[in-house]
This record gives C-alpha cells, sequence and structure tokens, in this order.
C-alpha cells in the first residue's frame, strides 16, 4: 500500500510542477508603456490611421491600474481610465474591471462616454469577463440647459471571452479573442468584435506586438456583414 501511494505521489509531481510553473498570472506584473500604431479601414469612414498609448500601473498584487489613449488621424481621440482590484486564487485569479471611457468625434462634433463594471477569471490560456455598461451620447452643440440633444443607453451587456496557446511567462504568446469592447470601444451585445494578437519579448524590457481586429455588422441579427478591420503593431516597455 506504501508503495502504491509513494508511486502515485511520484507520478503526480511533474504534473503538479507544470501547473506550478504555468499558473504565471501570480507572477507580479511590471509597470509598462506601450506604444501602437494602428492602419483601420471601415464602410463609414474609409482608410486611416491611429496612435494608440497605454500605461498599466500594477499597484500592488491585489490591484492595478490602467490608462488608455487613441489619436485618430480621423480627429477622434479616446481616453480611458481601469480599475482593477484582483483576488489571487490558487489557480488563476478573479479580478473586477471598473473602466471610464470618453470618446471625442470632433469630426462630427459628438461625444460618447461610457461607464463599466465587469468581472473576470483568469489564467494561462483564459480570460472571461461579463459585466455591464451605460453609455451617453451627444453633441457639442447642444443646448446644455436642455435635455434634448443627447442620448443615453442605460443598460448593456459586456462581455469578452480571450484564450492563449502559451502560458503568460512564456517570452512569446498567440491569442484569440471574441467580445464586445476593447481599449477604446464599446459595441452594443450583438456586434461582437474579433481579435487575434500575438507578442515577442525581445529581452526583459521591450515587447514586440501585433494585433488583427475585424468587425461584422449585423452579427446577431442573422445578416452578417463585413463592416471594418484594425490592424495595430507596436512595443512595449517593461520597467
Amino acid at each position: 500500500m506504501r508503495k502504491i501511494f509513494f508511486s502515485v505521489i511520484l507520478a503526480l509531481c511533474p504534473l503538479m510542477s507544470i501547473m506550478a510553473a504555468t499558473d504565471s498570472v501570480h507572477v507580479s506584473q511590471r509597470y509598462s508603456l506601450t506604444a501602437l500604431v494602428e492602419y483601420s479601414y471601415n464602410k463609414s469612414w474609409g482608410h486611416f490611421a491611429n496612435i494608440d498609448a497605454k500605461a498599466l500601473l500594477p499597484v500592488n498584487r491585489h490591484f492595478e491600474m490602467a490608462l488608455n489613449a487613441q489619436a485618430s488621424f480621423k480627429n477622434v481621440y479616446t481616453f480611458g481610465v481601469i480599475a482593477r482590484p484582483k483576488f489571487p486564487l490558487p489557480y488563476g485569479e478573479l479580478f473586477i474591471d471598473t473602466e471610464l471611457l470618453y470618446k471625442a468625434v470632433m469630426r462630427v462634433r459628438q461625444m460618447d462616454f461610457a461607464m463599466a463594471v465587469s468581472v473576470g477569471y483568469r489564467f494561462d490560456y483564459l480570460s472571461f469577463q461579463v459585466g455591464m455598461f451605460s453609455r451617453v451620447m451627444g453633441s457639442y452643440d447642444r443646448d446644455w440647459n436642455s435635455e434634448e440633444g443627447y442620448n443615453v443607453e442605460p443598460f448593456n451587456l459586456l462581455y469578452r471571452l480571450e484564450v492563449f496557446c502559451r502560458p503568460q511567462a512564456c517570452n512569446w504568446n498567440i491569442s484569440a479573442a471574441v467580445a464586445n469592447c476593447d481599449d477604446y470601444n464599446f459595441e452594443r451585445m450583438w456586434q461582437p468584435l474579433f481579435m487575434l494578437g500575438g507578442r515577442y519579448d525581445v529581452d526583459n524590457h521591450w515587447r514586440v506586438l501585433l494585433q488583427a481586429q475585424c468587425k461584422p455588422a449585423g452579427m446577431f441579427h442573422l445578416n452578417a456583414a463585413f463592416y471594418g478591420i484594425t490592424i495595430r503593431t507596436g512595443f512595449m516597455y517593461k520597467f
């Protein structure tokens, strides 16, 4: 009986060591800055380019913040901030995203302000979150003493599912995601975005990023058609 017990323990040791090694979500993240350039095309605006800037601020093991900004050559500017409490688990972690996103569409003098709260779980090979967001859309030229000239959407479903082919601690990785939100957009629940991303760590500080995003129209109304695509590339510097 004792021999069987020790045989089972020895057989499980490699599996346990693999799980411990691949649970790199618990590895302390570092402060980082990211700069990206984008090529985008959609049927409304045609061809255009964007410049993105991001900052990740891991205050401690249980809390981090993210700051995002985007300037578009179509005269559109987006700013976002995310506060993220984290709750480590034996494998992976739970997190809560509280996000504010402001988009100034100066080309048509419109604004879009969104507030979102979501709960998620992530580990090396998967990240999933679901929540709600509200948004206010209006014109800069409206009469600010009147309630006319803006629209309010108080409740929208938020979701994101991303899968990874390798553990996060590896020096390269590829992921695929479906979501109705990204760092600069919140879409209605029936308008999902499909994303593919890859990254490569050049050394301990520099990371190369390449991402693509496809946006169909009419997806959940059984009349899906291509609407737009975005391709972005750039570098991240980890302190």
